[in-house]
This record gives C-alpha cells, sequence and structure tokens, in this order.
C-alpha cells in the first residue's frame, strides 16, 4: 500500500533544486492548515488526505536535511529526462551510420 501523494515520490524530490523544495513545503502546510481547519468544523470528508499531507512535510524536510548534511546530492537530472536518456541510447545504428574500420585500426 503506497502510501503519500504521487506528486512528490522522493525520487522527484531528488530533482528539484531548493527553492522549489521549499515551495513545495509552503504548499503543503498550507494545505495541511486548511485541512485541519475543515476538520475542526466538521466539513472534511477525507481524514487520510491529513496523514498523506503530514508524511510529504516530513518526506520534503529529510531530503532538505540529506542535502545540507551532504548524505544526498544537490539536484539529480530529473525523472522524465533519465526515461528519456534510456529510450534514445537504446537507438539502434543503421550500416551507413556505423563508423568504418580500416584494416589498419583493426590491428
Amino acid at each position: 500500500m503506497a502510501i503519500g501523494s504521487k506528486e512528490l515520490k522522493t525520487e522527484q524530490l531528488d530533482g528539484f533544486d531548493k527553492d522549489r523544495l521549499v515551495e513545495e513545503l509552503r504548499k503543503s502546510k498550507e494545505e495541511l492548515f486548511n485541512l485541519r481547519f475543515q476538520s475542526a468544523t466538521g466539513q472534511l470528508e477525507s481524514h487520510g488526505r491529513l496523514r498523506v499531507v503530514k508524511r510529504d512535510i516530513a518526506r520534503i524536510y529529510t531530503v532538505l536535511r540529506e542535502r545540507e548534511l551532504g548524505i544526498r546530492p544537490e539536484v539529480i537530472a530529473p525523472v522524465e529526462e533519465a526515461k528519456a536518456d534510456k529510450k534514445s541510447s537504446k537507438k539502434k545504428t543503421t550500416k551507413a551510420e556505423e563508423p568504418e574500420v580500416s584494416e589498419d585500426d583493426a590491428k
């Protein structure tokens, strides 16, 4: 059972710079405030969302702290770009694209 929002997985947080992480943290804290307010007034429909947002906040704090301590690298290539690179590296070359090797180079 996956817990947490689909938007803020650890792999995706690795691709964010510090400013983007701080912005996501601010958004999550604002959402948590609104959810708590709804809960207090009896308007909250999904109580599980409180847990999800709290875990997202903790996840962001963890990534920021690990970067501060040097445990986690600052910024890695985003997940989408890494997947695109893998697909492009599997491109097959045709005989016309292959460099010709002379007999002197082969020895």
